[in-house]
C-alpha cells in the first residue's frame, strides 16, 4: 500500500519502540487490517508520514474554528468589506 522508505531511498530503517494500551493496539490492528495494509508497521509508517506531510490543526486553531462556526450560526460575523472598514485596512 505504501513504500517503507521515505526520503531519498537511502535512509536506513531503524526500530522505534513505544507503549500503548492493549485496547488501543487492538483498534490499530482492526484499522490496518480493515484498510488493506500488509502489516501493523506499514500502517503506522503510513500514518506517521501522513501526519508529518499534512499536519492537522493544533488545539488553539480548532478552538478558533469552533468559535467562528458558532459566530456564523449566531449571525455575528461580518463581511470582508465590513472588517476592512471597521479595522481601517485595505485590500490593495
Amino acid at each position: 500500500m505504501s513504500e517503507a522508505i521515505t526520503g531519498d531511498g537511502n535512509d536506513e530503517i531503524v526500530t522505534v519502540n513505544f507503549k500503548l494500551t492493549e485496547s488501543f493496539l487492538s483498534e490499530i490492528d482492526d484499522t490496518w487490517q480493515g484498510r488493506g495494509f500488509n502489516s501493523r508497521s506499514e500502517f503506522i509508517r503510513y500514518t506517521l508520514r501522513d501526519a508529518v506531510e499534512f499536519p492537522t490543526f493544533d488545539r488553539d486553531e480548532l478552538v478558533a474554528l469552533l468559535e467562528a462556526e458558532e459566530d456564523v450560526r449566531d449571525g455575528t460575523t461580518m463581511s470582508a468589506d465590513e472588517a476592512r472598514e471597521r479595522f481601517g485596512t485595505s485590500d490593495e
